[in-house]
């Protein structure tokens, strides 16, 4: 089933301007992701960001993961690419974090939205739960320096557009789906490990 349904997602993803996205070595359960912001009025106007995605075995049961392969200056972005976001932790309320259920993966939930709602956080960094604490400081009291750092994320993401690809100028991107988040929508600013679940097969090289 994971395999129909993830092929599904990848076909009507092709169809959209905002993200590229293609197969790792023919593997369905392994994506290259680009995101591209097309709103010109974000600070990531422009950016070619590229990413990974693998999914596990037991999609859409369990969340994909999700890593940038060049980091980017953020307050809920780790300094090596990974994105801590509590949509893409496992189902189920969480005793030890807080976290509840709804604030969490679901099966309801698919790539695209996933995908909208990282574009959506780019320019809406949650800084009370800061993954890098100095991006979120940088943030808070010299913004005319985090936006400086930000415009030399965008032009070194343009390194890997591939030959060939035309950047679309401009276009109208869905809203993420609207939800009623709460402080611990982020998780803490402990750095988890990415890459590893009780079947250990979704482990980044």
């Amino acid at each position: 089933m994971a395999e129909r349904i993830l092929m599904n997602e990848y076909k009507e993803l092709q169809k959209e301007e905002w993200v590229h996205v293609e197969l790792k070595d023919d593997n369905i359960f392994r994506w290259e992701v680009a995101l591209i912001v097309l709103n010109p009025t974000s600070l990531y106007y422009g950016g070619y960001f590229k990413a990974e995605m693998r999914f596990p075995k037991r999609y859409p049961y369990e969340p994909p993961e999700f890593k940038f392969s060049r980091p980017l200056w953020h307050p809920n972005i780790y300094k090596d690419g990974k994105l801590c976001i509590s949509i893409l932790h496992q189902p189920g309320d969480d005793e030890m974090s807080g976290e509840l259920a709804s604030e969490r993966w679901s099966p309801a939930q698919r790539v695209e939205s996933v995908l909208l709602s990282i574009i959506s956080l780019l320019d809406d960094a949650e800084v009370s739960s800061p993954a890098n604490v100095d991006a979120g400081v940088m943030l808070r009291k010299q913004p005319d320096e985090y936006k400086r750092k930000v415009k030399e994320n965008v032009e070194t993401s343009k390194r890997d557009i591939p030959a060939g690809f035309k950047m679309p100028e401009k276009a109208e991107t869905k809203p993420p789906p609207k939800e009623d988040l709460d402080d611990d929508f982020w998780c803490e600013s402990d750095e988890e490990s990415f890459g590893e679940d009780s079947d250990g097969d979704m482990e980044f090289g």
